[in-house]
């Protein structure tokens, strides 16, 4: 199990674009934002700003994104991703242990390669607490159903279910929860301490 563990952009294209420069677009436009969100907060960041750090006039967002609140939706649904990815995946196949802890395994490098978002949260709750729409709303209830139904799997013993409850909490604590409490210390680090801590409760 231990083994197992460690184991410049132009402005808005036109309607009849082709679908790959528009997503390339649409993601340095949330990656700017995410940036901006960070260091100066979501309330005074402005649409204005993220457009003149793009090189882009604030028109040309509106091609991608309706408003400032509906870039700050895209960027909080990139945690849902990984959500996703790993219990679909899991789904898919006989549930382990041993699986469980593969894919833990590639939560972590996502999670981490993605630790900008996390912080984003931490310094934006209020504004993030707003954004409760229905298609949100519906796609965390089932992000935390498929959650539950994996859990619930009495293919899998409960000791084992238990664990890979814990171990799941674990990686949400210390990258999600925790903030910039950990912001000092370099991903390679946190990932090879996180990963022990989820080796020793899937022992």
């Amino acid at each position: 199990m231990a083994q197992r563990i460690h184991a410049a952009v132009g402005s808005a294209l036109p309607p009849d674009a082709p679908d790959a420069e528009p997503l390339s677009t649409r993601e340095r436009i949330l990656d700017v934002a995410l940036d901006l969100f960070i260091e100066k907060g979501f309330d005074k960041t402005s649409l204005r700003e993220i457009a003149e750090q793009l090189g882009v006039t604030k028109a040309a967002l509106y091609y991608y994104f309706a408003s400032k609140e509906d870039i700050l939706m895209a960027l909080h649904l990139r945690l849902h991703e990984f959500g996703f990815d790993a219990l679909s995946r899991f789904a898919e196949q006989e549930p382990t242990v041993e699986l469980w802890a593969d894919l833990l395994d590639q939560v972590v490098e996502q999670m981490l390669a993605h630790r900008k978002i996390f912080l984003m949260h931490e310094r934006n709750q209020a504004a993030l607490e707003t954004l409760h729409r229905e298609d949100h709303d519906a796609q965390h209830d089932d992000l935390q159903a498929s959650f539950r139904r994996l859990l619930s799997d009495s293919r899998v013993d409960v000791r084992d279910r238990v664990r890979m409850a814990a171990s799941f909490g674990a990686v949400m604590g210390a990258i999600f929860m925790s903030g910039d409490a950990f912001g000092e210390v370099p991903s390679s680090e946190l990932s090879e301490i996180l990963r022990d801590a989820v080796a020793d409760l899937l022992r």
